[in-house]
């Protein structure tokens, strides 16, 4: 079988490639511009074409798998609808792949990755064998977004953005938190609890839902289900202030309460699954973190030797449980923070959001680089008088400051000391200054 991928660097549709190829199947892809992720690709036996051209479609290709962000006038898209070959969306692809196996899908605003990955590690050390789908790469992966399992089981990161997760059929749910994202797609708050809700209900009557109880809304959500269901569904609700958070938090290696969720989280999958605490508790404490989740790495500014920490990191929620982790871990050192903003419209749509807290978090020396665009995802026009210059007015701290990049990069080497702590932080492409650090 011959399949083509258009958008084959993205996080998810990377994955995808890599389960085709596992089954043996012939595989392509093109994606504008190159990356570590189509080099990665290249490397395990895909063709890659950088740039999108009509000739990548040929007349044998069996299937045309496209990312969200490929818009109908894309000469790959046309050329395979002239051609008659089956086109699918990556999440109604991956939609069909839950249905092959016993699906475990992983959502939320926040901590999708980290959760995601935490749990394949445990059901790997159970010696459950599962096929594996996330949006980071994981060091026990090869550092890969993908892992190959002979099991029935696929965990998977189920992103809410343009409502793909509704096209997923899971066994078992995991809803980390409900939060306002993807604004620039659902419009309002109402609109994205509405899409969870939406998605909780495509759960068989014998599912599961696992959900964050101490997230308000999401509690909402869940009683609204609960009172509603006449099914056999199963809700089972984790919060930090249950007893075995207090042993979670001995254990886990990764800072932050955000990350107690996730491995409360990952527990209650692993007792339905009936994996016993031991092992989970083992898999928890050797858990180092994902790709730009919270990456420490050792580094130089010139001649000193300093801490990098890259993550991804780009809502304001997200932000917040990232710097005062960071403040937790270093209570003693000075911590700076280059955060590059992710597209316009979210920096519009949580402007005041973003400004409350830079306010709030107690980081030493803090520097907005210039807002990130997204290919294909910055549509709305009316928010383009946003901007980090902006920002950094409406925060009013000293600390604060705005800079591009590049004299960022200068201003961090000519001022930081050794011994001091660095965190770049951001979704876009600002993880290649982590790099040249």
């Amino acid at each position: 079988m011959k399949i083509h991928l258009i958008g084959i660097g993205g996080i998810g549709v990377s994955a995808l490639a890599q389960y085709y190829l596992a089954k043996g199947y012939d595989v392509s892809g093109s994606d504008l511009a190159a990356s570590e992720i189509t080099d990665f690709l290249k490397e395990k036996g895909v063709r890659v074409f950088i740039g999108n051209s009509e000739d990548n479609i040929k007349n044998d290709t069996d299937l045309v798998v496209y990312s969200p962000a490929v818009k109908p006038d894309n000469p790959e898209f046309k050329k395979a609808k002239e051609l008659n070959i089956k086109l699918q969306s990556y999440p109604e692809a991956l939609g069909k792949l839950t249905k092959e196996y016993f699906t475990i899908a992983v959502a939320g605003a926040h901590g999708k990755s980290t959760t995601t990955a935490m749990l394949a590690l445990v059901l790997i050390k159970a010696g459950i064998d599962p096929t594996v789908i996330v949006g980071t790469k994981v060091k026990e992966f090869g550092n890969s977004n993908f892992r190959f399992g002979e099991s029935k089981f696929l965990v998977i990161e189920a992103c809410e953005y343009d409502s793909s997760f509704l096209n997923y059929s899971p066994n078992i749910i995991v809803v980390t938190n409900v939060d306002k994202e993807h604004l620039d797609f659902f419009k309002t708050f109402a609109n994205v609890k509405k899409a969870f809700k939406d998605f909780i209900v495509r759960l068989p009557n014998d599912g599961f839902l696992i959900f964050n109880g101490d997230d308000k809304n999401l509690s909402v959500i869940a009683r609204s289900i609960a009172t509603k269901q006449s099914s056999s569904l199963r809700l089972l609700r984790f919060a930090r202030n249950d007893s075995v958070a207090r042993e979670v938090r001995k254990i886990l290696k990764v800072p932050g309460e955000h990350n107690v969720s996730n491995a409360l989280a990952v527990l209650s999958v692993a007792r339905i699954l009936g994996i016993p605490d031991k092992i989970s508790f083992k898999s928890l404490s050797e858990f180092k973190g994902t790709w730009r989740r919270f990456e420490i790495k050792s580094g130089k500014a010139e001649n000193k030797k300093i801490t990098v920490i890259s993550d991804y990191g780009h809502h304001p929620n997200e932000i917040l449980a990232t710097l005062n982790a960071a403040r937790e871990k270093y209570s003693k050192k000075n911590i700076w923070c280059i955060f590059q903003p992710h597209q316009h419209q979210r920096t519009y749509y949580l402007f005041n959001d973003f400004v409350k807290v830079f306010r709030q978090v107690k980081i030493d020396n803090i520097i907005i680089a210039d807002i990130y665009d997204v290919a294909g995802r910055e549509v709305e026009k009316i928010n383009r008088d946003v901007s980090s210059e902006k920002l950094v007015e409406a925060i009013k701290k000293e600390n604060v400051r705005y800079l591009p990049v590049d004299q960022a990069e200068e201003y961090i080497k000519e001022n930081i000391k050794s011994g001091d702590i660095l965190i770049i932080m951001g979704a876009g492409d600002i993880y290649q200054l982590a790099e040249k650090f």
